[in-house]
């Protein structure tokens, strides 16, 4: 029983869940539509989901892990900063484990990857891993020799929710964010916010592949704003950089499959990291859109 795990993936679309053996091999894995706004049936869906995975393993109580789109609260023990907003304000883990009858451990999604990615993935072999999301939102994980580090706030690692750094106040306030901020680096370097940056140069609406492929057909603006975001995002980073200085960082999401990424901001991240030298590996999550889940199969027994 020991060398089989469960992990589940809780997202603001889909819930899935992963059947994984010590050798990190998946033996199963299926997906649902996640139920919005309905906090028991959420329960009830991720118990049927660990009850389809041991039936497949054929064995029962076994360790369970889930990566939600939030963070739990120490003071409380309560979800908080979950864009699931269902989940905010409940004692979520509490809960899920009295409804499987064992431990479950939960933590952030974006931690979720950088476990995975630190565990058999991209940043296999290396001490500090920062796993950034460049996705629909812009978060960020951080595992150190492969456990997640979680922060007495929960917050470790929330990279979205920063001001970009070296942009001006009027390019700031431009940039309205959820959160009830301006400016944050979620509203610039998700996939969202390139498409923003698009949106506000042309006035046309357009998904991210589209104005990689007009930049490729030599569509002059679309270059513009791709070079201006790997500009915006090497500033991200070097300020991770300056602060915690990553063995390597690891990025996922849809917009980490613009394979210019890798190229262009490591070019330009000696401009912003403090004293001009920067030899930190940029490299794409192995697994893909496979991390989130993976990792939260590996939780137990790490948080």
């Amino acid at each position: 029983m020991a060398d089989f795990r469960i992990g589940i993936d809780l997202g603001g679309t889909k819930t899935e869940v992963i059947l994984l053996n010590g050798s990190s091999q998946e033996l199963f894995r299926t997906r649902i539509p996640t139920v919005r706004d309905d906090y028991d049936a959420t329960l009830r869906d991720i118990a049927h989901l660990v009850a389809q995975a041991e039936a497949a393993a054929g064995e029962t109580m076994l360790p369970v892990g889930i990566g939600i789109p939030g963070t739990i609260s120490r003071k409380t023990g309560w979800v908080k900063n979950a864009n699931s907003t269902w989940l905010n304000g409940k004692p979520f883990q509490k809960d899920l484990s009295a409804f499987l009858m064992r431990d479950v451990k939960v933590t952030n999604d974006a931690n979720c990857l950088a476990v995975s990615e630190a565990t058999d993935g991209a940043g296999r072999g290396y001490d500090l891993v920062f796993a950034g999301i460049l996705g629909t939102g812009c978060g960020a994980g951080i595992a150190y020799q492969g456990k997640p580090v979680i922060g007495p706030n929960g917050v470790a690692g929330e990279w979205g929710h920063n001001p970009l750094p070296w942009t001006s106040e009027a390019e700031l306030n431009a940039r309205p964010c959820y959160c009830g901020k301006a400016g944050c680096q979620e509203t610039f370097l998700s996939g969202t916010g390139l498409c923003l940056s698009y949106q506000l140069a042309t006035d046309e609406k357009l998904k991210g592949h589209e104005i990689v492929e007009r930049a490729e057909q030599g569509d002059v603006v679309a270059r513009e704003v791709l070079t201006n975001y790997y500009d915006q995002v090497a500033r991200g980073l070097a300020a991770i950089i300056n602060a915690i200085d990553p063995d390597v960082i690891v990025l996922g999401g849809g917009a980490s499959n613009i394979q210019a990424l890798y190229i262009e901001v490591p070019k330009l991240l000696p401009h912003y990291v403090f004293g001009r030298e920067c030899d930190t590996p940029i490299v794409q999550a192995v697994h893909g859109d496979s991390s989130g889940v993976r990792g939260a199969a590996w939780l137990n027994p790490l948080v």
